[in-house]
């Protein structure tokens, strides 16, 4: 199903937008567009409020110091995205433009219901046990959540695993926030440095008296790792030093783990 029939399907009612698929819906491109989004208001926030130097080796985002200019900054910006149309974008305009969108949201998201502990007991509107499938955002007369961004367009377009890499859920357990907004420019470099550092952090791979402790990210998302072998190779690729000898090598049973507390100081 083209773009025009779904639009034209939704303007008619016999497709409701709920119904979309939105992989089709946001999957064109155009390939020789120069069109770069100014991503600046969002990395003036991250200059601002995220932490890199913390003795936990974690990104944390200082929600509590958020001055009232900087959120209405950060919706103003938020509302700068909604009025993109993705589809004149390149694919690597569109996947950073994506990325930052979920990451901005969900920053805003927090600081709405702040003060929280964790973002899984946020209640939103049609969302529950987190606020992850609440309707948030329109884009090209789409109603999104941050679970269409995530799982109906990011994955499934560009199926990249290291996208699990790039997008934070606002938890100690999640891959770090990164320091600056996604760019096409340095898009590659960014998704690699980012799967480098989580898988060598304890949060994504940990050993513990000569066991595997993996993120549950990795057992969530089997079908984007691949299976045990598969996944194991994954994490070899980005290992570092002992763990990534001892990945080699192991047989044994694999823990998951994951830390739902607010990724705040």
């Amino acid at each position: 199903m083209n773009r025009l029939i779904l639009i034209l399907l939704l303007l008619a009612g016999v497709l409701t937008p709920a119904m979309a698929n939105l992989a089709e819906v946001f999957q064109d491109e155009d390939p020789e567009s120069q069109i770069s989004i100014d991503h600046s208001p969002w990395g003036e926030i991250l200059d601002r409020y995220l932490i890199s130097n913390h003795p936990s080796g974690v990104h944390l985002f200082d929600y509590d110091a958020v001055t009232e200019s900087d959120r209405a900054q950060l919706v103003r910006y938020i509302n700068s995205l909604e009025n993109i149309l993705p589809h004149r974008l390149n694919r690597d305009e569109q996947m950073a433009y994506w990325i930052n969108f979920y990451n901005a949201l969900t920053v805003q998201v927090i600081l709405d219901a702040y003060p929280v502990s964790s973002i899984k007991k946020i209640r939103l509107p049609g969302s529950f046990g987190g606020p992850w499938k609440a309707k948030l955002v329109t884009v090209a007369g789409e109603s999104l959540s941050l679970d269409d961004i995530e799982h109906e367009i990011l994955r499934p377009i560009w199926k990249d695993a290291r996208i699990h890499y790039a997008v934070n859920c606002a938890s100690i357990g999640c891959p770090d926030l990164a320091m600056k907004p996604y760019n096409a420019k340095e898009l590659e470099q960014m998704l690699e440095a980012s799967a480098q550092a989580y898988i060598n952090h304890p949060r994504g791979v940990k050993w513990e008296n000569g066991r595997l402790q993996l993120s549950s990210i990795f057992d969530w998302y089997k079908q984007d790792f691949g299976n045990r072998e598969e996944l194991i190779a994954h994490l070899m690729s980005y290992a570092e030093g002992a763990s990534k000898e001892a990945l080699n090598q192991y047989s044994g049973r694999v823990r998951f783990h994951y830390d739902w507390d607010l990724n705040a100081p």
